[in-house]
Formats: C-alpha cells, sequence, structure tokens
C-alpha cells in the first residue's frame, strides 16, 4: 500500500510517501480500506520527537473508510461497512483516565496510508451526514474538545466560553460546540481574519491575543477558558474569570513552565482541570451529539495522500483556521 511514513530525521524532514505493507487482521481486529485522514498538532509534537534510531512510524490519529477484512471473533461488521476511527486505545470508559493513552499513529502505526489494521472496538459507524473529508478529519480533535467542554468543563447552557488561540482543529470544534449548546462564546488570536471567521460561526466576542481583555466593557465574566497555550496567555485569565470559573487545559504550546498566582486561585475558587484526548464511551457520545446538532467540521484545506508533507507546513506555520484533510484516493 502507499503511506507516509516518518523516519531517519526528526521533523517534516522524516517525512516519505512510500510504499508499506498493510497487516492482515489478527483475532479481534478489522482492516480498514481508508478513504480520507486528518491530522493534528500532535503528529508534529511526536515527529519532532524521533530520531534516526526510531522504528519507521506511519503518522495520523484521524480517519474514515470502509470495512475490508475482519478478523476471528468479531462480530457486528461486515465487509463494505462504512466506519469512522475512534483513535484512543484501550481507553473504554470515560471515568478510568490513564496518564498516557496510546493513539492511533503513535505509539502504533497510523492513518496516512490506504490501509489499517486496529482493533474492532476502534471503529465506529460513520456518522451519515459527513462527507468523507469531514469524517477523516473529525475523530481526535472533536473528541477532545468535547471531553473538555462536557465530560471535564461540564458546560451548561448559557454560559461563557473562552477559546484563546482560534484556528485549530481542537479550538474549532469547541467553537461549534460551544455555540451548538447555546453558550455564549469569545475566541482569542493575533489575526484578524480568523477572529472574522470565528464570528461567522457564531463568536460573539473575538478578541486579539495581545490585548487588554480587561478594558473589554461588553466582555461579560468568563465561566470555562479552554487553555491550550499555557504560560504566554495563563496569567490574562484572571482578568475576565467568573468567580468559580473553570479553567480546562488540554495543551501547553508555549511551554510547561507556568508561575501560579496562589491567591488569584483560591479566593475567587478558581477551579484548574486537566484533560486529554477521550474514552470510546465519550467518542460514542460524540458522535451521536456531532449528528443531533448537524456539526460538520471546518475544513481549511484537502490535499492528496502523496501532498501530506505540504499540509503539515501548513500547519506548523499556524496559517489554516479548522482542519486539514487528506484523501486516498
Amino acid at each position: 500500500m502507499k503511506a507516509i511514513v516518518h523516519s531517519g530525521q526528526s521533523g517534516l524532514a522524516g517525512l516519505q510517501y512510500t510504499e508499506s505493507t498493510s497487516r492482515v487482521p489478527e483475532a479481534g481486529e478489522v482492516q480498514i480500506q481508508l478513504k480520507s485522514a486528518g491530522i493534528n498538532h500532535r503528529d508534529l509534537f511526536i515527529m519532532a520527537g524521533r530520531g534516526t534510531q526510531d522504528t519507521p512510524l506511519i503518522p495520523g490519529s484521524d480517519g474514515a473508510g470502509i470495512i475490508v477484512a475482519i478478523g476471528e471473533s468479531v462480530r457486528g461488521f461486515a465487509i463494505g461497512d462504512e466506519v469512522i476511527i475512534h483513535p484512543t486505545l484501550g481507553w473504554e470508559h470515560a471515568s478510568e483516565v490513564p496518564i498516557v493513552p496510546d493513539i492511533v499513529g503513535g505509539p502504533t502505526d497510523g492513518t496516512l496510508a490506504q490501509y489499517i489494521t486496529l482493533p474492532a472496538e476502534n471503529a465506529l459507524p460513520k456518522p451519515a451526514h459527513l462527507s468523507w473529508e469531514e469524517a477523516g478529519v473529525l475523530s481526535l480533535s472533536a473528541l477532545t474538545a468535547y471531553r473538555a467542554l462536557f465530560t471535564r468543563g461540564i458546560l451548561k447552557k448559557g454560559e461563557h466560553v473562552l477559546i484563546p488561540g482560534i484556528g485549530g482543529g481542537v479550538a474549532t470544534y469547541a467553537l461549534l460546540m460551544a455555540v451548538a449548546a447555546g453558550a455564549t462564546v469569545t475566541v482569542t488570536s493575533r489575526s484578524e481574519a480568523k477572529r472574522n471567521e470565528a464570528l461567522r460561526l457564531g463568536a460573539t466576542h473575538a478578541l486579539d491575543s495581545h490585548a487588554d481583555w480587561s478594558t473589554q466593557n461588553d466582555l461579560e465574566p468568563v465561566d470555562i477558558i479552554l487553555d491550550s497555550i499555557g504560560q504566554a496567555m495563563f496569567p490574562k485569565y484572571f482578568d475576565i474569570i467568573r468567580p468559580g470559573g473553570r479553567i480546562v487545559m488540554y495543551g501547553a504550546s508555549s511551554g510547561d513552565d507556568l508561575t501560579l498566582p496562589i491567591r488569584s486561585i483560591f479566593f475567587p475558587q478558581i477551579s484548574l482541570i486537566g484533560t486529554s484526548m477521550g474514552s470510546r464511551e465519550e467518542f460514542i457520545q460524540m458522535l451521536q451529539w456531532v449528528e443531533q446538532h448537524d456539526i460538520h467540521p471546518v475544513i481549511d484545506g484537502v490535499y492528496p495522500l502523496q501532498d501530506a508533507a505540504k499540509a503539515f507546513e501548513r500547519m506548523e506555520k499556524g496559517e489554516q483556521f479548522g482542519n486539514l484533510a487528506i484523501l486516498m484516493e
């Protein structure tokens, strides 16, 4: 099969479009002919940390396609079924939190290939209202956003959500989901074009990341902040968060080191909540929620498999708004 394989060098320099071997499904597994896939910042982080001695890896955690082979003891599937991939391996229930969950695309081979073989429980029916391109980019980012907003953040209708750094996959899904749930949404970005696009998608406010947010007279206090940035933005949150508010942290794009203003947390009783990825239970809930609310991914661009490196280059530069789709045909 044709695949994107990472080996030999760290970062994007290690990507190759080449021949790879598809694996026959063993007991409990299915083989999927992928129609589409998506890429995530997680792929960039993994590739940046790999060296010359690492085993070749097919990256990619998102994907959708058609069942073409079924291993022994697998029930509930038929050849030709259209499925979407749940990327988190071995995490069944939301309450059973692994320290670092295994994910398709690292440590196991991922979705940037014509075929993938994986446990049958990681294949679920493709949402009927989504195109192949849309289904292919849904999984990891939408699951992360769903868990952050609803399982961990416990978002309620009418609350005010702040999403800093709008434009990436998780942040964009969080915007769509929060608006659909009846929340007021404020986003931030350095890019005026991204701020305008967020307003078009339903955000009430779109702030410049570098502005003094406390001077925004029409900005109501925030109930939930979805933080993927960390130290570069964290001090600003305490100017606008409501007493009793929640900061849900799912990333640290500006670095891990963080000095916490302790009194600004315990006096107004702010909750700091960590989250990452999501369970199979939540993936099923997310698919149902997306169908019920007719959520469609925002697709920034579509690339053929052989041009996946170009998609990663756009993501690395932070140019995209939404998701980058990879088509196998």
